[in-house]
């Protein structure tokens, strides 16, 4: 019977724990995705300017790859 009565706090324990870790998992997630979201947003304004200056060109081709790299990196 000690034994059914430790089990349970045992398990409490481990709850709070993986609680713990549950929420530092969704922290995570939801800083990716804020984070992606605002690269789309970038990219979307990248996209959307026209230019027939070439440095301006390739400065946005640039900044378009960079961006590109940032989101693969996020998965």
């Amino acid at each position: 019977m000690a034994n059914a009565l430790e089990s349970p706090g045992a398990n409490a324990g481990s709850g709070h724990v993986s609680e713990e870790n549950r929420r530092i998992a969704e922290s995570q997630r939801a800083a990716r995705e804020r984070q992606r979201q605002v690269l789309d947003l970038q990219r979307e304004n990248i996209l959307s300017q026209r230019t027939s200056n070439p440095g301006r060109r390739s400065a946005l081709e640039a900044a378009l790859a960079h961006i590109e790299k940032q989101l693969q990196s996020l998965g």
